[in-house]
């Protein structure tokens, strides 16, 4: 009997490297800066590139959050293990967002990039920042709290905010769980649609050279390199103080945990050049649910985890905000007793709280950390507008790390993770064969992802 191997030799064989999305991202945002830098009018025109394909993501985000919940929760069977994922999550959000708050505060202690600037706080021009004044004025806790409930169900999905589409997708799978076998159609029903959508994202994802190249030309094209000079030991010490938490801090979790942190990141290496392009984390927010559960993490934790981490587990913004108040005291001469240090670090770890993965939100919460704590002026923060294009980049690609390694410790102490799987994955050796991950009581919380989805 004859069996022809030239199919599957074929379907296996790797791809050219020029085929792979982080090599087209890599090309378009090297475009990208020299299109911004020696042409920067036609940089900034090509804007409309970078917020279209954000825009083209922001569209299935919510369906994804939602069917990823809802039928990882509907596998699980059980409110128990509901429970136990979101205290987990909770728990490590908690203690890694107030170590990331730290750090910035003992580097900006310790370096003190703003020392020497001598700057007069009259002398700045505070309009440059009475638009996310007003904003941070406008976010309150109570405020924050309430707009996880949406005004309809429907409304959710219509305005994109992702905690009100988490709020629905749990009640949803929840009730789901509770009504029991009469639910399994409506389950079913959802995992079929759930593959319509994953299919979606990689459709949509083909644009993403395109949109980081849009974007970075903007940047580059808007700001310009140089105004980093003025600033650079600002922006330095943040991408190192960002640098060092993630191979340190985040890297010591990791080996904890058995894994390597420089393995996942070079498994998430199109998407963090993509949020780099982009300087949005959200851009990526979909293909990283569809990695995380490709690497063996099992549905219900990663739909948990992911959503609610992009607005409760923002290392990077974390990082900026202590360092970034400290360098405005430091450079208006503004002393700060310890005691207001504290009390800053205090503030901080609420305000940021409310923080969404999307662009300029580290700058607005910075703002509403200032105007609790009236010490530092808030015009100061005309000093860092213009850089802050640049440092929010670097927030958005720690921030997305961050819970990326979230992603699989919660899985791991849940053992919901299939660490054959992982290796596999971070290896690069899984083709069309992954096979679902599945729930309590067996029920299957994976989809079968073939060779394209994964780069």
């Amino acid at each position: 009997m004859h069996i022809d191997t030239t199919a599957a030799t074929v379907a296996h064989a790797p791809r050219p490297f020029y085929r792979h999305l982080y090599f087209q991202v890599l090309c378009a945002i090297f475009a990208g800066a020299l299109i911004g830098h020696f042409y920067p009018e036609t940089g900034e025109a090509l804007k409309p590139f970078g917020d279209a394909f954000i825009k083209l993501v922001k569209m299935i985000i919510a369906p994804v959050i939602f069917l990823t919940i809802v039928t990882g929760l509907a596998g699980m069977g059980t409110l128990r293990g509901v429970g136990s994922v979101v205290g987990k999550a909770f728990g490590y959000f908690l203690t890694f967002s107030t170590l990331a708050l730290i750090v910035g505060l003992i580097t900006a202690n310790v370096i003190r990039p703003g020392a020497g600037m001598n700057i007069d706080p009259a002398t700045l021009d505070s309009s440059k920042v009475a638009d996310y004044a007003t904003k941070a004025h406008e976010t309150s806790l109570t405020g924050f709290v309430m707009d996880i409930i949406p005004t309809t169900i429907t409304s959710a999905f219509v305005d994109g905010n992702i905690l009100q589409v988490l709020f629905v997708a749990i009640l949803f799978g929840i009730g789901l769980i509770l009504i029991g076998d009469k639910g399994k159609p409506v389950v079913t029903l959802f995992e079929a649609i759930s593959h319509a959508v994953f299919r979606m994202v990689d459709i949509l994802m083909k644009a993403a050279p395109i949109g980081a190249f849009g974007a970075f030309a903007f940047t580059i094209g808007k700001y310009g390199i140089a105004s980093v000079i003025n600033l650079a030991t600002l922006v330095g010490t943040f991408y190192l103080t960002s640098a060092l938490f993630v191979i340190v801090v985040l890297g010591t979790v990791c080996m904890v945990n058995g894994f390597s942190i420089f393995r996942l990141m070079a498994y998430l290496k199109a998407e963090i050049l993509l949020v780099l392009g982009t300087s949005s984390s959200e851009s990526a927010l979909p293909s990283l649910m569809e990695k995380m559960e490709r690497a063996g993490c099992r549905r219900s934790v990663v739909g948990l985890v992911v959503p609610t981490g992009y607005s409760f587990n923002l290392d990077g913004t974390n990082i900026y905000m202590t360092l970034a108040a400290l360098f405005i005291a430091q450079a208006t001469n503004t002393d700060l007793t310890l005691q207001q240090q504290i009390l800053l670090l205090l503030v901080a770890m609420l305000s940021s709280k409310g923080a969404a993965g999307v662009t300029g939100a580290g700058f607005i919460t910075l703002a509403a950390t200032l105007s609790v704590v009236p010490t530092v002026p808030v015009a100061g923060m005309a000093l860092i507008l213009g850089v802050d294009r640049f440092m929010s980049e670097c927030r958005s690609i720690t921030n997305f790390i961050g819970n990326a390694v979230a992603t699989v410790v919660v899985s791991r102490w849940e053992g919901a993770f299939d660490r054959d799987q992982f290796d596999r994955a971070l290896a690069g050796d899984l083709r069309g064969d992954v096979q679902p991950i599945h729930d309590l009581h067996g029920a299957p919380a994976g989809l079968q992802l073939n060779e394209a989805s994964a780069d």
